[in-house]
């Protein structure tokens, strides 16, 4: 995946977990929206904090190319993205609690995104920012 891609899905991603925080903390009001209001917010934490992931990813991907495991990591948190936090929305929004089944496939592709960041770093030779090897 080509990394100003993954920016640019960054970018929705986090403006749409903003959007849909800022309607569980004021459109989700009443005691009778609380479980409601309670998946959206903890689907929107999940994916703001996995959009930053996204462009820190693709920003280290710019500096190591040659590291592929880095798109395989975006690609990861990009799929976390839609079915762990896809899956609390609809939930959220349908009362359909079996959407459920597929927030485990989410939570296991955020965990194999920041293995294979992990990887990815362990395996990184250190180079000074600024120098030429960094391109």
């Amino acid at each position: 995946m080509k990394m100003r891609i993954s920016i640019g899905l960054a970018g929705l991603s986090g403006m749409s977990a903003v959007a849909l925080g800022a309607f569980a903390a004021h459109g989700m009001a009443g005691q009778e929206m609380a479980y409601a209001r309670e998946l959206v917010e903890k689907g929107a934490h999940y994916q703001l904090v996995h959009a930053v992931a996204i462009v820190a990813v693709a920003v280290f991907a710019l500096v190591r190319p040659h590291i592929r495991l880095l798109a395989y990591a975006n690609a990861a948190f990009l799929l976390g993205s839609l079915l762990f936090c896809g899956s609390l929305y609809a939930i959220a929004f349908s009362g359909v609690p079996a959407f459920g089944m597929v927030a485990p496939i989410g939570g296991v592709s955020f965990m194999a995104g920041w293995l294979m960041l992990a990887i990815a770093g362990f395996k990184a030779e250190p180079t000074p920012l600024g120098s030429d090897d960094a391109n």
